[in-house]
């Protein structure tokens, strides 16, 4: 996974949400959503707890919380069959 893949959380209290990935380690990736996890102090996942959406943000749509909310709404209200599948890997 790369840096600005949109992903789904399978588990945690995050679950069935989208969240952007904005870095990796070994065994993790750095996700953030710019409200409950901003990008100033991303959470950490397993890369086993995460489902890769198709989409990619732009590098402008992760400078700042408020481009990465907006950025994640609109994908959200567009991909609703997205969510559906979501949902259906747990």
């Amino acid at each position: 996974m790369r840096t600005g893949q949109i992903v789904c959380s399978l588990a945690g209290s995050d679950k069935n949400t989208f969240l952007v990935v904005v870095g990796t380690d070994d065994k993790s990736l750095l996700v953030c959503d710019g409200k409950r996890y901003k990008l100033s102090k991303p959470k950490r996942k397993n890369k086993k707890h995460i489902a890769p959406m198709l989409k990619t943000l732009e590098e402008q749509e992760l400078t700042t919380d408020k481009a990465l909310r907006r950025a994640l709404a609109v994908f959200r209200s567009n991909n609703d069959k997205e969510k559906s599948l979501c949902q259906k890997q747990i």
